[in-house]
């Protein structure tokens, strides 16, 4: 296909393997891995499934790692697909993805994921997609000026930013991490940070939320993590209302991390807003 696969990383030796084994060798035109310096053995498994390494290094500021792949490591093909490390693609969604691109109005297409949490995949809680395939030249992540506030080099909860129509693909991809709960709770930590700061530079340079040009699905999120009961909502909708106890006590665990997840934003925002007012 007229497409470029795009894994951007670091020390994701253990993930790496079994993304790179499941895009194959004929599914796409080029793979490459963006990596920011990993400490472990990435960049040699990269290398040893064929895919092309880039290094990246983030001075704090516009671009991060997508938004830079695309402006100075533009893909030559006409489609690009970003994956992450933890992230399997299945034959059902590589052949859907070959018949949707074979012939498409659309500018990108939406995702649909299986999550994965403690070896077992759940049934339940709330469904998870996200753009991460469209077209060349077209698009770029949403732009964040983060003068240095954020550790995340690579774009986490940005969204591609685009003016045309959008498809589905409903077959899933398998979002398994198989780093264990040690990089869960990090990654969620680091990811908690990022969303508070985000939110109170908002608010700061804003009297009105509405007044910025969010998606009806940040709009929604960035409402939740303005009550202190964000997080019990989210337990709420995710356990009851979408099925998360038919994965028994994993779904139930999966759920109260997620809500604790929440709820630390909101306590990390009122810190920020409290310390701001000092």
């Amino acid at each position: 296909m007229d497409l470029t696969v795009a894994v951007p990383v670091r020390n994701e030796e253990k993930n790496l393997p079994m993304c790179l084994q499941a895009i194959g060798v004929d599914f796409a035109q080029s793979i490459f891995v963006i990596d920011s310096g990993s400490t472990d053995a990435t960049a040699e498994v990269a290398r040893s499934h064929g895919a092309q390494l880039i290094d990246f290094e983030w001075d704090g500021y516009f671009p991060k790692k997508r938004n830079w792949f695309l402006r100075y490591h533009t893909p030559r093909t006409k489609w690009v697909l970003f994956l992450d490390a933890d992230e399997i693609l299945s034959p059902a969604v590589k052949k859907e993805i070959a018949a949707a691109l074979s012939d498409t109005r659309h500018q990108g297409f939406l995702l649909s994921y299986s999550n994965y949490f403690l070896g077992r995949r759940l049934r339940g809680g709330y469904p998870l997609r996200k753009m991460a395939l469209f077209r060349v030249g077209e698009i770029e992540y949403e732009r964040i000026d983060e003068d240095r506030w954020s550790q995340c080099d690579m774009e986490v909860h940005e969204h591609p930013i685009l003016n045309g129509s959008v498809g589905l693909i409903r077959s899933r991809i398998d979002h398994r991490d198989l780093r264990g709960i040690d990089s869960y709770m990090r990654k969620h930590n680091e990811y908690a940070a990022w969303e508070a700061n985000r939110m109170h530079v908002a608010r700061s340079s804003s009297s009105s939320l509405s007044n910025h040009p969010w998606s009806q699905k940040q709009r929604f999120k960035y409402s939740l993590l303005s009550s202190k009961f964000g997080g019990f909502i989210y337990f709420l909708g995710s356990y009851f209302l979408m099925g998360g106890w038919r994965d028994g006590s994993v779904g139930f665990a999966f759920a109260m991390l997620k809500a604790g997840y929440f709820t630390q934003i909101a306590c990390r925002l009122k810190e920020l807003e409290t310390n701001r007012l000092r």
